[in-house]
């Protein structure tokens, strides 16, 4: 059995509710929305009903997308469709980057005096231009326990793309859902919409036969019969990075990304030496540690990468753990002879975030922390993100999930 992981995000953003969001008789105290492991890709997925006529679209999880974008350019058919006119409150809303004319056949991500932004797929790190539009969007509610009624948002907003946008995400995705901390992401959206609070609880399985959820909105958070996850949350703060992390963005606009502030890292609970400057988000943008839905497993800058692994591999040898070759994108892996098995997964040595002070720490068990790669081999899931990356450590999938 896994170990537990659950995620619950608070915005930090001013919002200023638009009149573009509808407001209904019936509103619910929470939404959810499931969120399936796509086998292939080992991307986040969920489902969501939009347009009228309603229809299922479905899209790629992106925790720190700015906003939801779908392909406009392929079978895009809404009666409710509108396009964001220039200098309108929903372009001032999305932040829009640019207004102008589409030469060609007015359609679903071509219109003219419309406004744009530019829709971003953080799997291959493309941005492209894309019209601001909205449309109905429908969703479950619930009161954390039980499903409830349907309900729909008649003006949601979100970005158009081109097909060729989706490129390298899961098959059958049209776009993508960015729950990030932006006036248009999913959380500031429904929550406006609603009028719940502002955030929103992640739980994600790390089987590709079993969902996970998403709720937007007040708890509890029922995840399995009679455990409320809101009942056991750990809390540390979370960070704006001044500088975007997104392919492309306005001047000046601060990352929707999800940073955490990570003082440093213990293998079996002893320290690991590293060069603390790393962890922390200088005036650039560059270092510090954020939380990732598309990254499949957790990446770390060379240092960080090389201290933590020999740490580990010497407590491991400890332990009478056998270390054989490695399989690309592992360098780190192990015979699984003699590593025993246990309630939190593979019998190796655990690794520990420790965050705001000593008491708070993010600890990965092995069933966060290894990867099966065949029956006789494990290896540890974190990869060699080079010397320079942006972002010194990226929590990737594998250790966020259930």
């Amino acid at each position: 059995m896994a170990t537990l992981h659950y995620f619950l995000f608070t915005s930090l953003l001013l919002y200023v509710s638009s009149p573009s969001l509808a407001q209904q008789s019936f509103r619910p105290k929470a939404l959810v929305i499931p969120v399936a492991k796509d086998a292939s890709t080992l991307q986040y997925r969920t489902t969501i009903r939009q347009r009228t006529p309603l229809v299922p679209v479905d899209l790629v999880v992106d925790l720190g997308g700015r906003f939801m974008w779908v392909d406009c350019q392929r079978d895009y058919v809404s009666s409710t469709y509108r396009p964001a006119r220039c200098r309108s409150a929903q372009c001032s809303l999305a932040g829009a980057d640019g207004c102008g004319d589409c030469f060609s056949t007015p359609r679903p991500g071509c219109n003219n005096n419309t406004c744009g932004v530019t829709p971003d797929n953080s799997v291959t790190h493309t941005a492209t231009s894309g019209e601001v539009a909205q449309d109905v969007v429908s969703l479950q509610s619930t009161d954390g326990r039980n499903p409830g009624r349907v309900v729909s948002v008649p003006s949601f907003l979100f970005a158009c793309a081109p097909t060729f946008l989706l490129q390298g995400l899961a098959g059958g995705a049209v776009g993508m859902a960015g729950l990030g901390r932006t006036r248009i992401g999913l959380p500031s959206q429904l929550a406006a919409a609603f009028s719940f609070r502002r955030k929103f609880a992640v739980c994600l399985s790390s089987s590709t036969s079993a969902n996970g959820v998403v709720f937007f909105g007040d708890g509890p958070y029922v995840f399995l019969p009679g455990i409320d996850a809101s009942q056991s949350l750990t809390f540390t703060p979370l960070f704006i990075n001044p500088v975007s992390t997104a392919s492309a963005f306005p001047m000046g606009e601060p990352s929707a990304e999800y940073f955490i502030g990570v003082k440093s890292i213990k293998v079996n609970e002893k320290p690991v030496s590293l060069n603390a400057t790393l962890l922390s988000i200088d005036n650039q943008g560059v270092g510090g540690t954020k939380i990732s839905t598309v990254d499949p497993y957790t990446v770390l800058e060379a240092s960080i990468f090389k201290a933590i692994t020999e740490a580990f591999i010497n407590e491991a040898a400890a332990m009478n753990i056998t270390r054989v070759g490695g399989v690309p994108p592992f360098e780190v892996c192990f015979s699984s002879s003699n590593i025993l098995s246990t309630r939190l997964g593979p019998a190796v040595p655990s690794i520990d975030l420790v965050l705001q002070n000593e008491n708070v720490f993010w600890r990965v068990f092995g069933a966060n922390s290894m990867v099966e790669v065949s029956r006789e081999v494990l290896c540890l899931g974190f990869v060699n993100g080079g010397s320079n990356p942006r972002t010194a450590i990226v929590v990737g999938g594998h250790s966020c999930s259930v």
